[in-house]
């Protein structure tokens, strides 16, 4: 197994399997640090810069709370307009983050650009960790799903998995590609082109993917409605079908966007009546309407476990890019 030591963290696709593991034990042996709500001085002497390029609540937040869990220091930013990356000048990728090398130990980088973060791991000396880039991958997200099933089922291989929304999403991908270290069988459920509104895209799992995910030999389908395949699921993870374009820096919400269909809603009805009993429900959030507040206190939502383990997952990460454990 590779060492994780001053390691890039950029897509799901170059993990193999061993190596999810020993994230999960790494996880593990931070979880009660989070969960006491301590600080410990594991990363005393480190710093993280924070590069985000499109807004965040979890990832931005989830990374410096991890930090600050293990001893470190923060600096950065969440706004690329307040710097010179956004603002008249433009600044590349390349220069910005030649910059951010000296003034930290690690960087986490979220860009609406595909691709970005990786560019930047070119030209940084230290770590970067991708924090969701474009319509490419967010691997940290991820691993947060899969060390919460983990921890709720205590297995991960010969669950099934239905995922719903957007598979344009950057979760989706990162899922297809950690799934494939896995025997998890998953349904893609997600509307075609014009099956929203006339003019709608296409949300299907892009070709290029599915040409991939075969080529891993990932055992996966897609389906038109949640309600044909979510009595099979042992895990449904769900992402908005109304949301913003994810290669734009920041777009504004429309007044009069479109309710989710329900082809694609997880109502407490729906999971009553069809779900399996001990059946998981999962949501990186944000939200729009695609899981109505009803559910949360619902046996099936494990989507406030899942953000408490986002700064979990980070803790860990952090640890093994910067030697703090190996």
């Amino acid at each position: 197994m590779r060492s994780f030591l001053g390691r890039d963290i950029l897509a799901l696709k170059d993990f193999e399997r061993q190596e999810f593991f020993r994230v999960f034990d790494v996880a593990e042996q931070m979880e009660p640090i989070a969960r006491n709500r301590r600080n410990v001085d594991m990363l005393k002497d480190k710093t993280l810069v924070t590069a985000f390029y499109q807004p965040s609540t979890r990832t931005r937040l989830a990374h410096e709370a991890a930090m600050h869990r293990l001893g470190g220091h923060v600096t950065g930013f969440s706004d690329a307009k307040m710097t010179r990356a956004g603002d008249w000048y433009q600044e590349s990728i390349k220069d910005t983050v030649k910059m951010l090398e000296f003034y930290g130990d690690v960087i986490v980088m979220r860009h609406y650009q595909k691709g970005a973060p990786a560019e930047a791991a070119m030209w940084s000396s230290v770590p970067i960790l991708n924090g969701g880039d474009g319509w490419g991958e967010h691997p940290t997200q991820i691993l947060t799903d899969l060390y919460t099933v983990l921890q709720q089922k205590h297995h991960i291989d010969g669950l099934r998995w239905v995922a719903v929304g957007d598979m344009r999403m950057r979760t989706m991908h990162s899922l297809g590609y950690a799934l494939t270290q896995f025997d998890c069988p998953i349904t893609f459920v997600a509307p075609g082109a014009d099956d929203l509104f006339p003019g709608s895209p296409d949300m299907r799992m892009p070709e290029e993917y599915k040409k991939d995910f075969a080529s891993y030999s990932l055992d996966f389908r897609e389906a038109e409605h949640v309600e044909q395949v979510i009595a099979e699921a042992d895990v449904i993870l769900v992402e908005p079908v109304i949301q913003p374009d994810y290669t734009k820096a920041r777009q504004e919400a429309a007044t009069d966007y479109s309710l989710t269909p329900a082809n694609y809603k997880i109502t407490r009805e729906l999971l009553a009546t069809k779900a399996k009993p001990d059946a998981m429900l999962l949501h990186s959030l944000p939200r729009m309407d695609e899981i109505p507040l009803d559910v949360d206190t619902t046996r099936w939502s494990r989507y406030w476990q899942e953000a408490f383990n986002g700064v979990v997952m980070r803790m860990a990460l952090l640890a093994l890019v910067l030697g703090a454990t190996e």
